[in-house]
């Protein structure tokens, strides 16, 4: 990027010869030089950013720009506080690939602070060893996702304890634990054709603490 002096002293350069050209940059031919100099600076800043905002890591002015070209704030998240972390989740959404596999969807939860286990069901056939439950083929699409209990000291915007409170409607159950980040997402990149049930497994130490703390 060029510094309004520099181009300046290229106008003067670029003047035709002869006394009724002043070179002067104090003089008033010079000032106006000068003048014109400051913009041609100006343009050629403007320029020199758009390099950040074509990158959705660097941008600001274009921020804005890219999450709605990227479908954000998440639905999943809501808007970040703060723009390194705009960027951060703009970043995140253009680069990520996605999968289908045990192992993405483990590392999907982790990235979140979660520690979870997958578990898969398949139907009953003949010749399974005794004591298989006895699933039908509609639990040939089902997989569930386990979330282990050092998950539970994550921010109560991450992860949610409800409890029945005298007057909520009947059948409403009597305790519930959600992970309301982690299963819209899982939701959001689950293979079309499955069902995935979300288990919270609560250590009794953790419902002793809730029961008096709730």
């Amino acid at each position: 990027m060029f510094s309004a002096d520099a181009y300046a002293a290229q106008l003067r350069e670029l003047l035709p010869q002869g006394r009724a050209w002043n070179r002067a940059p104090d003089s008033k031919f010079g000032r106006l030089l000068a003048g014109i100099a400051e913009e041609l600076a100006r343009i050629d800043g403007r320029a020199d950013a758009l390099i950040d905002e074509a990158d959705p890591r660097t941008a600001l002015e274009l921020l804005a720009d890219w999450e709605r070209m990227a479908g954000l704030p998440d639905a999943c998240f809501g808007q970040p506080d703060n723009i390194p972390e705009r960027q951060v989740a703009l970043t995140s959404r253009i680069t990520s690939i996605g999968g289908q596999s045990r192992a993405y969807f483990i590392e999907l939860a982790a990235s979140l602070g979660y520690v979870v286990a997958i578990e898969e069901f398949s139907p009953f056939r003949c010749g399974d060893r005794c004591g298989k439950p006895c699933y039908d083929d509609d639990w040939a699409h089902v997989w569930r996702m386990n979330v282990l209990p050092m998950s539970y000291d994550l921010p109560d915007d991450q992860f949610t304890i409800a409890q029945f409170r005298c007057g909520d409607p009947c059948g409403k159950p009597l305790r519930g634990w959600g992970a309301i980040n982690l299963e819209c997402l899982v939701n959001r990149f689950k293979p079309a054709h499955t069902t995935v049930l979300f288990s919270y497994e609560i250590e009794p130490e953790a419902l002793f603490w809730m029961d008096f703390t709730l």
